[in-house]
């Protein structure tokens, strides 16, 4: 490790697992996410910058790239009831706002946007759900940069999951912001006298896999009902049979471009089809998946708006 690593393992001293730094540094190589992740076992052309040139290229020539982009900024403000096995009276009503995958520095007007989109809605507490940054190596500078302006449009207490497009270098700076970073670890939402709710954090399940929700959970007080942030919704069944009661996630875009009917071209999650968007109910888990605020890979969308989600948090009866 160089100097830079060697005070973020001063930093994240007593935080994370042993071995969980180094593992994810290894894999935060300098070209990005690779075209073909040996270690999943998985090919993504997306990761191609060829890949991206000709998709751009293809919708300029189709004459849909300048509607595409349009659709980035119509984002939605949505509002959803998340039931939650003993809840209890005092969190009953809680406002959550989810922000998910913003990645923030896709261009130089967007924090500016976001921000103006977010201002003046009422929530308690906040959530970002990972993929801060668009881009998945290098200088994050920027990203912090547009993070610091979406937080002048939020008023309250902001907590946060790192995604696959994030780096673990980036926590000291999120904290100094004022960001809460849960690294498989948890905290109470509410008075904290056996009456809030577990608020988990695990990292990123998809890429980087140093998850462990088990982890999350090991200071939570006894009966206190669980809400798990994971940047995808791939980390379902370690949830589940650790008892979390509900879940939200994001990484998939929700496809981003969807054909008519709602059909999604690609959603890059390994997990079933009804998890990969909006609502969905596992078995004993609740969960719900946002599409995301933001775009990658192209700056485009397609009968698929980006959100941020109010989450109103009720008892399950």
């Amino acid at each position: 490790m160089d100097h830079e690593d060697e005070a973020l393992r001063r930093y994240l001293d007593g935080r994370l697992a042993v071995g969980h730094l180094e593992a994810r540094l290894r894999r935060e190589t300098p070209g990005g996410e690779p075209i073909f992740d040996w270690q999943a076992g998985a090919l993504h052309l997306e990761n191609a910058s060829v890949t991206r040139f000709c998709l751009r290229w293809a919708l300029r020539l189709s004459g849909l790239y300048t509607r595409g982009r349009r659709n980035t900024r119509a984002l939605q403000i949505r509002e959803h009831r998340l039931a939650m096995s003993g809840l209890p009276a005092s969190m009953r009503g809680f406002r959550l706002l989810q922000i998910s995958d913003p990645h923030i520095d896709i261009d130089a007007d967007f924090p500016a946007y976001l921000a103006q989109q977010l201002r003046g809605l009422s929530w308690d507490a906040c959530v970002i759900t990972g993929d801060i940054r668009y881009k998945t190596n290098g200088n994050a500078r920027p990203a912090m940069a547009g993070l610091e302006h979406m937080l002048e449009a939020l008023d309250g207490p902001v907590y946060a999951i790192l995604g696959n497009h994030d780096s673990i270098r980036m926590v000291p700076s999120m904290e100094a912001l004022g960001v809460r970073v849960l690294l498989n670890e948890g905290v109470v939402l509410g008075d904290g006298n056996g009456s809030g709710v577990w608020l988990a954090g695990v990292d990123d399940p998809h890429y980087y896999r140093q998850d462990d929700v088990r982890r999350a959970l090991r200071e939570r007080p006894d009966t206190m009902p669980v809400l798990l942030l994971a940047h995808s919704p791939e980390a379902y069944g370690e949830a589940l049979a650790a008892g979390v009661d509900a879940m939200l996630c994001g990484h998939t875009h929700g496809g981003q471009i969807r054909l008519p009917g709602g059909i999604p071209l690609v959603t890059n999650a390994d997990c079933p089809r009804d998890l990969k968007s909006g609502a969905w109910q596992w078995q004993a888990l609740t969960g719900y998946t946002s599409v995301g605020a933001g775009s990658s890979v192209l700056d485009v969308r397609y009968n698929c708006p980006p959100e941020v989600v109010i989450h109103y948090l009720e008892d399950s009866l």
